[in-house]
């Protein structure tokens, strides 16, 4: 079946499914096969469940004639999506529908729902969910943006060269931005210059399109590498279209807005002065698309952080800083540098391990463990990863269940706490 045949069952059965647990009444199934599943083998049960079609690149063990026969269906599925993408080309008064893509190493989710709840105060919205940012979750996330989106917003992730570039041919983003380049997954794009090439295969796709980036003017790396982009909208703590400052961060981030906004402060709901970049951005963005100064405000002064990303909690007494979702050697440093800067005395330390980082895996982990030994903690627990190689004298465990039983047994009151590492790690399980 070819894709315009394809796209026109999907016209009329919208909701896709990838996963048979999920499938309800008249959704399109694509069997996806993956190194440790083969969706091909659950096409009978989708359809079974009540699923419309099922697209399969193998032959199923029971004949259906609503079984869809292709060669590939994840590439299917990007080609679907790319089909979708193109719908939007033009408007029916004629302009683009902006689609803004956002990559980096550190800040990208956050910065996306920072961005979408600025946006979404004036226009009709849609955006990746959770963190869906990679070569399933992207095309699911274009395959749910409906006829009367005004703005999109797509975060992607990457591990390796040409991953962004790939994304990029099926999402055609008019507008993008580049968080910042970290020491992340430095094993699959080869270090740090690698991390540069791969993430800047966003700025290269704009500067072929006439498209429109937004720069963290701070990064000189950055400004070099958004050169030729035809457009380019600067945001910063300086000699920048929006600059801004941190005003306060003893518990929870507050930011002035010094030049290119009418909005003098802004009382978020963030933990760490890391987030000013991503803050600033989501102002940028709003001024971009002329979302009105109070507006802006009052969307980034009532986003509430989820999914273990930068939350403060109190709890038992204990302020608790949770950023558990992800981490590199970058955000870490960023992190410990913060809580070290906080108030309060005592300040408990709980890592994760950094995964994906190759032959650095291990300098890495003994140069967090030097930062660490510059401040002065309540308790230092490190849990599984190259920690368990590194020297140090710390409290170690392998798995965050058994920091948690560790976590309950102390009984801490009135300190602060900050946990944080990699997603294999789990170690928001500490507060289970």
């Amino acid at each position: 079946m070819q894709i315009p045949e394809l796209y026109k069952l999907y016209r009329q059965y919208p909701n896709i499914q990838t996963d048979t647990r999920k499938v309800k009444q008249d959704d399109l199934f694509f069997a996806l096969k993956g190194p440790n599943f083969n969706g091909n083998q659950f096409a009978n049960d989708a359809l079974d469940q009540g699923a419309a079609y099922a697209v399969v690149d193998e032959v199923p063990s029971k004949p259906d004639n609503r079984i869809i026969q292709v060669t590939d269906v994840l590439k299917t599925l990007q080609d679907l999506a790319q089909y979708h993408r193109s719908q939007f080309i033009n408007s029916a008064d004629g302009n683009q529908i902006p689609f803004i893509a956002v990559t980096g190493s550190n800040g990208k989710t956050t910065s996306k729902e920072l961005i979408h709840a600025v946006l979404s105060t004036v226009y009709k919205t849609y955006t990746t969910e959770g963190n869906l940012n990679n070569h399933i979750g992207i095309p699911l996330t274009i395959l749910k943006i409906k006829a009367d989106v005004e703005i999109a917003i797509i975060e992607m992730g990457a591990n390796h060269q040409k991953e962004i570039e790939g994304y990029c041919t099926y999402t055609m983003p008019t507008h993008g931005v580049i968080t910042n380049c970290g020491k992340a997954h430095l094993e699959g794009f080869g270090g740090e210059a690698g991390v540069r090439k791969g993430k800047g295969e966003l700025f290269d796709y704009l500067k072929q399109h006439d498209g429109t980036a937004f720069v963290m003017w701070d990064y000189i790396y950055l400004r070099e590498m958004s050169k030729e982009i035809p457009k380019i909208i600067t945001y910063g703590t300086q000699s920048a279209d929006i600059t801004g400052c941190v005003k306060n961060s003893v518990d929870l981030l507050e930011v002035s807005i010094k030049a290119g906004a009418d909005i003098e402060n802004i009382k978020t709901n963030l933990v760490g002065e890391y987030n000013l970049p991503n803050i600033l951005l989501a102002v940028t963005i709003g001024k971009y698309f002329k979302v009105p100064d109070d507006k802006i405000k009052w969307a980034l002064e009532n986003y509430i952080p989820s999914n273990s990303r930068s939350q403060l909690i109190e709890r038992d007494s204990n302020k608790i800083i949770l950023d558990a979702y992800n981490a590199n050697p970058t955000s870490m440093k960023a992190a410990i540098e913060n809580f070290a800067k906080m108030d309060g005395v005592d300040k408990v330390l709980m890592l994760g391990g950094m995964m994906e980082l190759g032959s650095e895996s291990l300098y890495e982990h003994q140069n967090l463990i030097n930062l660490i030994n510059n401040y002065q903690w309540k308790e230092v627990v490190l849990v599984g990863g190259d920690f368990n190689k590194a020297v140090h004298s710390f409290t170690f465990f392998e798995k965050s269940v058994d920091a948690a039983t560790w976590y309950k047994n102390k009984k801490f009151t009135h300190c602060h706490i900050l946990i944080k590492g990699s997603r294999s790690t789990a170690m928001e399980k500490v507060l289970e």
